[in-house]
């Protein structure tokens, strides 16, 4: 029979038990070994839960108690230098200080650089290397994981991210080649190779992901020296693992290493399957990704039976694997837990163990048990006669897109126009202040949510107590001086769940948490139908936000390829169709707001970069529907209406003139982890728009000095106009505490107030 597997599984535990236990311990109210405790409970559940759900084979080493690219750096001692006091003094302390920066001790550390991994929302850290970099086996954690799996009765398959991938997702801060540390690093990857093999490891998982990129005669030399040396290092047979798209003109090389067995992503590209067929050779095993391990629908028999029997008529049984078609990290745990969904909707549905079970009834259809082919027989025609629900197709939805014209992405006036008019109705300073959104979420907003939601609140002391907290998030902002206002956010679950939640075509889970980086989960919605808005969703708070003050108040909203990426899309039209749908919905909000009198509306697109497709080939494409579905989003409203858009953890390089088409009279980025580098793209484009590159990183709990950030802002200036530039944070602040927001804020309005003085003052001098 087939064998069933799976190459990772989330790491946050159900409840986000993960969660919890980091914060905790980050907040000094559980030692170290709680910890561990925790994380060692979490990997015993989720293998048993595996193995219950039908794995043959489960992964181990793909728990992390952060990021699996960290724990690589750190597994292999490629640690930079600044870090290596604090790990001094201890491990665990000096792996989360490169996670999240650290400033105690006598010690200020800036967190690596985070970045997106490949087209998901979840972010890795990126490891730091240099020139003559070198690597040694410093840690046991995928050796220590296999053993606590093999004690508890698992057959488990060690999980590495594979030596070139390594150096191609890492970072050379001296310029230098990455892969030219190579041979460097793969005596250490050999090391432990043998050391999994002696304690009983029979395959070893190597991650390659980067197979699915475009590569070149360099990448393709590295991957031959790379498995050369390991296919000798003696230690258990190697599973190459490609996902996220097809290997394409990649295959000719994954098919000419000499590993044991390939994994090949067949749920994104069922259409290598036959190339792949006729270039494996002969003995090798084929994992096949079959099931999608990024998305949370069931998968449909009708198109993976086929697959499955064409490559069983091929390989046999001995030969092929079943498998999720990436890590089930982008998936929630467990459907079960979500007993107030829909039955028929939820029908439909699959989280990390329904996949597994899924793989399981495939297996048993191909060893040819009745009861298995009917099961399948019955899936399909579910998913069938769910097509046909109403709500599914929304005949006014279509027959708007259906009358989309070019007009109706069109500002009325270019920007330089705009800017001018822009400027005498806002009438804000030079190198004006603002935040990206959201303020600090309160216990005390979190609980009175919760209590609303299960109505132990009633709607009108709901309502005042958000009042209450937008009123004073105005006025602290009045207090320190920003220019350009928010109103906070105290309403809002997630960036894209609250907007879901007002939209039709949308389901929401209670329990559906994704982990988007370290301890920050997301309950990402669920697109089944077509989408409307059937009201205004956000015109009451930001009216009200406004008649608090006279200074502008920013409308928020997020954008349709944010929302789109940050959702579990329906599978059944193309992902292009459902974002216009949604910028259509978000259009009619833009012009609500600016009916009422809101003057800056902030569209946010994060995800813009992240939606990028893997092959440079595939860009025109995709770009060319994600810059029309912002600019149907904000088309049409007023040359005085100021539009912002806010990314993050994007190599700009890549998408500069898509960003440039989006047409937003103000773009904010992401800049202080990377040291204001993100900002070379803008200068050599010339990007004539306003600019905010973020002077403070929230997404650690270390405070920016003040001179700190006046370095970042000077280096921007180097590249850009005063006029241009804003002062704002990397991000929104909902997820830090308001004792580090308020001496940060404090801190980049003085930082503003001094570049100011400094440029009128060079400005007179160089007028004498």
């Amino acid at each position: 029979m087939s064998l069933v597997t799976h190459l990772g599984f989330p790491r946050i535990g159900l409840k986000r038990e993960l969660k919890r236990a980091l914060e905790a311990h980050w907040r000094g109210e559980a030692p170290a070994e709680a910890l561990r405790d925790a994380a060692r409970a979490l990997r015993a559940r989720h293998w048993q839960l595996a193995r219950d759900a039908g794995a043959d084979v489960v992964p181990c080493n793909d728990f992390s108690l952060y990021d699996h690219v960290l724990d690589t750096a750190v597994l292999f001692d490629a640690i930079p230098d600044r870090y290596r006091p604090v790990f001094a003094e201890s491990r665990l302390n000096g792996y989360f200080a490169m996670a999240r920066g650290h400033k105690r001790g006598g010690h200020d550390l800036h967190a690596l650089e985070m970045t997106k991994w490949f087209d998901t929302n979840y972010h890795y850290l990126v490891p730091e290397l240099h020139a003559g970099q070198r690597f040694a086996l410093a840690g046991d954690k995928p050796l220590a994981e296999f053993l606590e799996a093999k004690a508890l009765g698992h057959h488990a398959r060690p999980v590495l991210l594979g030596p070139v991938s390594f150096l191609l997702l890492s970072k050379a801060v001296d310029g230098s080649d990455r892969l030219a540390l190579l041979d460097a690093l793969l005596p250490a990857y050999a090391e432990l190779l043998r050391q999994l093999a002696a304690a009983g490891a029979d395959w070893v998982q190597l991650d390659e992901p980067c197979l699915v990129l475009d590569q070149d005669s360099d990448d393709h030399a590295a991957y031959r020296r790379a498995y050369a040396a390991l296919a000798t290092a003696n230690g258990p047979k190697i599973l190459l693992a490609s996902y996220f798209g097809a290997l394409g003109d990649n295959l000719a090389l994954a098919a000419s290493l000499p590993v044991n067995g390939l994994h090949i992503d067949l749920a994104r590209t069922p259409q290598q399957l036959g190339d792949v067929l006729d270039a494996l050779p002969e003995g090798r095993v084929l994992s096949c990704g079959v099931v999608d391990g990024r998305n949370v629908w069931r998968s449909r028999p009708a198109r993976v039976l086929p697959l499955l029997r064409q490559a069983q008529a091929r390989l046999g049984d001995d030969r092929l694997w079943l498998a999720p078609s990436c890590s089930l990290l982008h998936v929630p745990i467990d459907l079960a837990a979500e007993t107030a969904l829909e039955p028929a909707r939820r029908a439909t549905m699959a989280f990390a163990r329904q996949k597994l079970e899924d793989l399981r009834v495939y297996a048993d259809a191909l060893a040819g048990h009745a009861e298995a082919e009917a099961a399948l027989q019955a899936q399909q025609a579910l998913l069938d006669r769910q097509a046909q629900q109403s709500g599914v197709c929304n005949p006014a939805v279509r027959a708007r897109l259906h009358e989309l014209s070019p007009q109706t992405t069109l500002r009325r006036s270019p920007y330089a126009t705009r800017r001018v008019t822009q400027a005498e109705a806002l009438a804000l300073p030079l190198l004006p202040t603002t935040t990206i959104g959201s303020f600090p979420q309160t216990d005390e907003l979190r609980q009175a949510r919760a209590a609303h939601r299960g109505g132990r609140l009633d709607d009108a002391a709901y309502e005042a107590l958000l009042e209450a907290e937008v009123e004073r998030v105005v006025r602290f902002q009045e207090d320190i001086g920003l220019n350009v206002l928010v109103h906070g956010e105290p309403e809002r679950n997630d960036m894209v769940e609250y907007f879901g939640e007002q939209l039709d075509g949308y389901l929401f889970t209670r329990l559906g948490w994704v982990q988007s980086y370290g301890s920050r989960c997301v309950k990402p919605p669920v697109i089944w139908g077509d989408v409307a808005r059937p009201a205004p969703m956000t015109v009451r708070w930001s009216t009200y936000a406004q008649s608090l003050t006279e200074r502008p108040m920013k409308g928020m909203l997020t954008g349709p390829v944010t929302m789109l990426q940050w959702s579990f899309v329906r599978d059944d039209l193309p992902r292009e169709t459902v974002c216009r749908q949604i910028a259509l919905a978000l259009r009619d909000e833009v012009h609500d707001l600016e009916a009422v009198g809101i003057k800056v509306i902030q569209i946010d697109e994060p995800a813009l970069r992240e939606g990028l497709p893997l092959r440079r080939a595939d860009w025109q494409g995709y770009l060319a529907w994600a810059v029309e579905s912002f600019r149907i989003a904000a088309g049409g409203v007023r040359d005085a209406t100021q539009i912002h858009t806010h990314m993050c953890y994007s190599e700009f390089n890549d998408i500069i003139e898509a960003v440039a088409a989006m047409d937003a009279d103000v773009i904010s980025i992401e800049t202080s982890r990377s040291r204001m580098e993100l900002l070379d793209a803008f200068a050599r484009f010339r990007y004539p728009n306003g600019i905010g590159p973020g002077v403070y990183d929230i997404h650690s709990p270390r405070v920016p000095t003040q001179e700190e950030m006046l370095g970042l802002l000077r280096k921007a200036l180097e590249v850009l106009q005063p006029g241009q530039l804003w002062i704002n944070p990397d991000c929104g602040l909902k997820t830090r505490g308001w004792p580090e927001v308020e001496a940060a804020l404090r801190g980049m309005v003085d930082c503003a107030r001094r570049l100011r003085a400094e440029l009128a003052a060079a400005a007179a001098t160089a007028a004498v």
